[in-house]
């Protein structure tokens, strides 16, 4: 029989380095989605978010040790109802976790009294569920949008969107958004040519997402099935030019498959907009470029952030087949992003959904990634970049950009210094634990 425990005894738990408090209710009310009309949004002060959705993956104990829950630890577990929290832990004692406990008493008890603490995500309202889009194409969404566009990224591969996608979702070939020469964001002439041939104005609310079809490096074009990671470097460069509303959908399309909402196959129209409405770029502190990104490495209040793999950080490969030069730039920090140019493992839930804010920030902080310094992500060519600048983002930290250049544009200067092989300093290695 699992304990049922108070909220004084939860309360006298919090204070043990021992207890692991476990959050199973969706990771949108985990940032702070009030999905169940609670007195305030948020979780637990220092609760991990293990939603009992990934009870359906066969490798969940995998996830739970990723995470750093450990046997050892007191176990308690909370969600929306009884039933969600007594199954997840049910998990946990088959699992050999020998102190566990849940806690009935969230909606009641803890949300509505403001003295006892919630955390969540400062911009958790630009991360939206498939439920709420849904909400908000059937007339459902309590905050009465007027203008909106549903956008499926994609890159080169209109494919992915006819194979299927949400009702009513246009799509962007993230092209239209990047120079094919430089994979940099293109002029503010075209920038406001391609928002209003897709029906965007700086007043649009606009929901990005992509779909995640397994990218193989050795493919022409990898970056074609790469999904969400292209949808945020759209959001990104639409949050540069001025669209002053736009919202990310977490997990991207398979939040929508996994919600088992329709599915459209349609070819929908762009119903283009006379003037986007702003003076392009409304934002430009967001995006970087060479000259500043140097000066940026070369201060102490300012970091410049690789988002690849170890492997191309150290100089093993370019991660592109398109990029010859091998290695890094001097004096920037290490942050992971995965196994390779087209992964974020480590930037994201088993089911695509952003991965705990607290986990990333605490990694970053190892390697001194802090939002009192002025940050540029970089990737290779913007992308993965443009995700982890969305976690930052997200997070509410304040001086946050990405070098829109990257490795690509870097490494093509033969006057750019360039480093390879392992760093001398003792740097914590990317985001894996």
């Amino acid at each position: 029989m699992i304990k049922t425990i108070s909220t004084s005894e939860l309360i006298a738990l919090l204070q043990s380095k021992n207890a692991k408090i476990i959050d199973v209710r969706p990771v949108e009310a985990y940032n702070g989605w009030q999905l169940k009309n609670e007195k305030r949004g948020g979780h637990i002060a220092g609760a991990k978010s293990l939603s009992a959705k990934w009870l359906n993956y066969i490798d969940w104990i995998e996830i739970v040790r990723h995470k750093n829950i450990l046997p050892e630890n007191d176990i308690v577990v909370y969600g929306y109802s009884p039933e969600e929290a007594q199954k997840v832990a049910e998990r946990f004692k088959n699992s050999d976790y020998k102190k566990v406990s849940v806690y009935n008493g969230f909606l009641n008890e803890w949300a509505p009294y403001s003295d006892l603490p919630l955390q969540k995500l400062e911009r958790y309202k630009n991360l939206v569920s498939a439920n709420w889009v849904n909400d908000l194409l059937t007339g459902k969404n309590p905050y009465h949008y007027n203008k909106f566009v549903i956008a499926h990224a994609h890159y080169r591969n209109r494919d992915a969107y006819l194979s299927g996608h949400i009702p009513g979702a246009i799509d962007i070939d993230t092209n239209a958004l990047e120079d094919e020469k430089t994979w940099n964001r293109r002029t503010p002439e075209e920038l406001k040519k391609v928002f209003e041939s897709h029906g965007i104005t700086s007043d649009t609310t606009v929901i990005m997402y992509g779909k995640f079809m397994n990218p193989n490096n050795d493919a022409p074009f990898p970056g074609s099935a790469a999904g969400n990671i292209g949808a945020i470097r759209c959001a990104l460069i639409m949050m540069y030019a001025g669209v002053k509303d736009v919202r990310v959908l977490n997990g991207g399309f398979q939040s929508w498959q996994d919600a088992g909402l329709e599915i459209s196959t349609a070819d929908e129209p762009k119903n283009s907009v006379p003037d986007f409405g702003a003076e392009i770029p409304q934002n430009p502190k967001l995006i970087v470029d060479t000259p500043e990104a140097k000066k940026m490495i070369a201060s102490p209040n300012a970091e410049l952030v690789c988002v690849r793999s170890y492997p191309e950080y150290i100089g093993e490969v370019s991660g592109y087949n398109y990029i010859e030069a091998k290695g890094r730039i001097p004096g920037a920090v290490f942050a992971d992003c995965g196994s390779d140019a087209y992964h974020m493992e480590n930037y994201r839930n088993v089911d695509h959904t952003t991965r705990e804010f607290h986990e990333i920030a605490d990694i970053w902080k190892k390697n001194e990634i802090t939002p009192d310094k002025h940050l540029a992500f970089y990737c290779g060519t913007g992308w993965r970049g443009s995700e982890a600048w969305f976690n930052a983002w997200l997070m509410g930290w304040p001086r946050v950009s990405v070098y829109d250049g990257g490795w690509f544009e870097w490494s093509n200067d033969p006057e750019n210094p360039y480093e390879t092989g392992v760093p001398e300093e003792n740097l914590t290695p990317g985001l894996e634990k």
